[in-house]
């Protein structure tokens, strides 16, 4: 039997069948002997093949080939990784200026993981409603930047309903993944893009100005008019997993295209003579943020510097 994982809560996983029925099911214990470097080895999105039990549920015994994933390195074992989710055609990443602030070194982070593993990215810039004169000048120029590098952005508010319609049109028929630092108003988003959803909510810290986890698990729900969304838990960080120093220049579209012209070809874009993207960085050409955010991928091989709060 196979089937689509559409909901993991740690131990069970929800398979959607491939003739309409939902299994609880559990993994084979052959999964955890593979070498996967994980905390799970099946992710929400994995296709799999499942044999059902007497009981009522089943045993998950092969996972098919993932057409892509998106992961990042565990919270709390740097040595291991956690898939997000996978065989997804977008991934949409809701940030907020204020409310919490959504830092711009989390954002490139998403970014160069998912050009990593070829995933399309959305910026969803949410809580607008909240915006202060200077916040959307703050706004507006994120907007620019990232636009300027061929990604989208949508500015919207959950709360009001503005931008709404956009994000409908960039959804429909397709599987797309929903993440964000907690807080960001995520959970209220996917209530109003499916009603019903009832997921649930919860205030922002007075003191901290931080959200709190409200997801617990992962899970994929179906769209009325076509396709689906990938609910994740809220994260704090995004530490990069499994990239050598001198990949991350290449997923960074900007540096990469400018690296072209540096004058020696193992250039780490750090100290080096005759670095173009040192020389951009200098005329603007390339984002301060951008470049530091560069930098501290750079320092993540080094797992004894590994921080989470990025």
């Amino acid at each position: 039997m196979r089937g689509v994982v559409i909901k993991n809560t740690g131990s069970w996983y929800t398979v959607l069948t491939d003739d309409g029925q939902q299994i609880e099911s559990k993994i084979k214990g052959r999964f955890r002997l593979q070498g996967i470097r994980s905390t799970n080895p099946v992710a929400v999105g994995d296709r799999v093949l499942l044999v059902p039990n007497a009981e009522g549920t089943a045993l998950i015994t092969e996972i098919e080939e993932r057409r892509n994933y998106i992961i990042r390195r565990s919270s709390n074992l740097s040595k291991q990784s956690h898939i997000i989710a996978a065989n997804v055609d977008q991934a949409c990443l809701v940030v907020t200026i204020r409310q919490p602030e959504t830092s711009t070194t989390f954002i490139d982070r998403f970014l160069a993981t998912a050009e990593a593993y070829s995933i399309p990215v959305v910026l969803i810039f949410n809580k607008t409603d909240l915006l202060t004169a200077d916040d959307r000048l703050i706004q507006e120029h994120l907007i620019e930047l990232y636009s300027a590098l061929q990604y989208q952005c949508i500015a919207l508010s959950a709360l009001t309903g503005e931008g709404m319609p956009t994000l409908h049109e960039v959804l429909k028929d397709r599987i797309t993944l929903f993440s964000g630092n907690s807080g960001v108003g995520k959970s209220t988003l996917l209530n109003r893009i499916l009603p019903g959803a009832a997921l649930r909510t919860a205030e922002i810290s007075a003191a901290h100005h931080t959200g709190t986890h409200t997801t617990t698990h992962s899970e994929m729900l179906p769209l009325p008019g076509g396709g689906w969304v990938i609910d994740t838990p809220g994260i704090k960080g995004f530490g990069s997993f499994d990239m050598q120093p001198e990949e991350i220049c290449s997923y960074f579209r900007e540096i990469f295209s400018v690296s072209e012209q540096c004058r020696f070809n193992n250039c780490t874009h750090t100290h080096e003579p005759g670095c173009a993207v040192l020389q951009a960085v200098v005329e603007g050409r390339i984002a301060e943020t951008r470049y530091r955010s560069y930098l501290s991928m750079m320092d993540d091989h080094d797992e004894s510097k590994y921080r989470e709060a990025y």
